[in-house]
């Protein structure tokens, strides 16, 4: 137009936005494909982004998505979508991963993107290597994104070396955002159930490892080294994929960091316990760790009961309940011999050299603190009721079960919820015990059964206001 109207190509870009999300008007869209290829190169940013936007409708909204995805292939839209995800604004951005995505979704999409034979048809490492920082970011975003589709999607990533460019950033030592922003996106990218199978066939751990044991390397960035080794590391399969010596080596290196910054840095003591914790949520790795790191263990075990500090002891607290099995719903939660042998022998340890001389004094002296250090109690608590030297432990003390069967002692729906599956936990136990035949663990038993029967939820009674007769008062 020769005269420029305020607002008038927002108001038009807006109109259409809303017609072509609908089924009919994304059904139109595929007769006017070259003008979705003019739309996609224009210069102004709200065009390209309502035509990502379009490519997104057609596939999403068509009945035939394999034809769809043949004809947007057809006209070369792909290369176009590259360019508006590493060039435009953050909408522009949101809206060519959309469109990128569903493409992916479609075996002619796969076919197109990852063709046999072409090792990286969208030339994505070579971008890589000639682009800005965050053209770089965007690309391991979209790397991440098309990974979590599908563990066919990921296999062709790990085969197109794709995942060779989370190694290259991370190694880089230029720009400390760069870095974090990478780490960031594959610790997403590890949540992927898939993940452990590809990531640890790439030399990713070992890069992780040295940036953990480096002095050099901002706090930050070791702390979300740590947490990405955990998640790495959090499932029986992944601990099986790899050499033994590895895991052990990140392990250690993980405890040395704990050791040297234990006074320091509280985030990174922290993010070290979470990781410990990761670990520790399967079986296999909580039985890894009680016999093979033990000593890693007896510093969770000293931070969960010590007085060093509000955050390490919560974060150690939790750490131990995801060890002793509170995230084991489906599994046992006792592990082999010589590892309960270990964790009874920690916890006694840490006990006996505390005042309170007894695991039931420690279980008592964190149930007597605020409301989230209960709540990560109740979680040990639960886990730990599995262990005959446990229950013995909390039957000594009336103390700990009356704050247990006290419904009226927390406020929140989170906190009464774990006070009553503690109380369940031990009512289970103590039931399934030899235990129950003594008359105060039978009475006990029947106390506990009542608070497991009345829920959650009990409330205090409400007293209800009482008439009183009495003489009126005379002049």
């Amino acid at each position: 137009m020769e005269v420029d109207v305020p607002k008038l190509e927002d108001t038009t870009v807006a109109c259409l936005n809303r017609i072509l999300r609908t089924g009919y008007g994304s059904s139109l869209l595929l007769q006017y494909i070259v003008f979705l290829q003019a739309g996609l190169q224009a210069s102004s940013e709200s065009i390209r982004c309502l035509a990502c936007k379009s490519v997104y409708y057609i596939l999403e909204n068509n009945e035939d998505k394999e034809a769809a995805a043949k004809i947007i292939i057809e006209h070369d839209i792909c290369p176009l979508l590259i360019h508006c995800l590493l060039d435009g604004d953050e909408g522009t951005f949101s809206a060519s991963m959309s469109a990128i995505q569903s493409i992916a979704k479609s075996a002619e999409g796969i076919n197109a993107i990852f063709p046999s034979g072409s090792e990286d048809p969208l030339e994505l490492k070579n971008i890589a290597g000639h682009c800005s920082s965050l053209a770089r970011i965007r690309i391991l975003a979209l790397i991440k994104e098309l990974f979590s589709l599908s563990e066919n999607v990921a296999s062709l990533i790990y085969a197109s070396n794709l995942l060779k460019l989370f190694e290259v950033e991370i190694n880089g030592r230029s720009d400390m955002l760069t870095i974090l922003s990478a780490l960031e996106i594959l610790y997403e990218l590890a949540e992927s159930p898939h993940s452990a199978k590809f990531l640890l066939k790439t030399s990713l751990l070992q890069l992780l490892t040295v940036m953990i044991s480096n002095d050099t390397v901002d706090s930050i960035l070791r702390s979300r080294a740590m947490l990405i080794s955990g998640r790495l590391l959090s499932t029986p399969a992944a601990l099986k994929a790899i050499d033994l010596s590895r895991i052990n080596a990140l392990l250690l290196t993980i405890d040395g960091r704990l050791n040297l910054v234990e006074s320091q840095s509280l985030d990174e003591v922290e993010n070290a316990v979470e990781a410990v914790g990761r670990v520790g949520s399967s079986a296999d790795g909580a039985a890894l760790l009680l016999t093979s790191l033990s000593v890693m263990v007896k510093h969770v075990v000293e931070l969960s009961f010590g007085r060093q500090g509000r955050g390490k002891q919560l974060a150690a607290l939790h750490t131990l309940g995801s060890i002793a099995g509170a995230d084991r719903s489906n599994e046992s939660v006792l592990l082999n011999e010589s590892a309960e042998e270990c964790l009874q022998r920690l916890i006694y340890e840490a006990a006996v050299s505390s005042p309170k001389l007894t695991p039931s004094g420690l279980f008592l002296s964190i149930l007597q603190q605020e409301p989230e250090m209960r709540l990560a109690a109740y979680r040990l608590i639960t886990a730990l009721a599995a262990r005959k030297w446990c229950l013995m432990e909390l039957c000594s003390k009336l103390e700990i079960t009356s704050i247990v069967m006290d419904a009226n002692i927390e406020d929140t729906k989170m906190g009464m919820e774990a006070r009553h599956r503690c109380c369940v936990a031990i009512y289970h136990s103590l039931s399934a015990s030899n235990m129950i035949t003594d008359a105060k663990v039978a009475n006990l038993a029947e106390q506990l059964q009542e608070a497991v029967k009345r829920g959650p939820y009990q409330v205090k009674k409400r007293i209800e206001a009482q008439p009183i007769v009495i003489t009126a008062d005379r002049f």
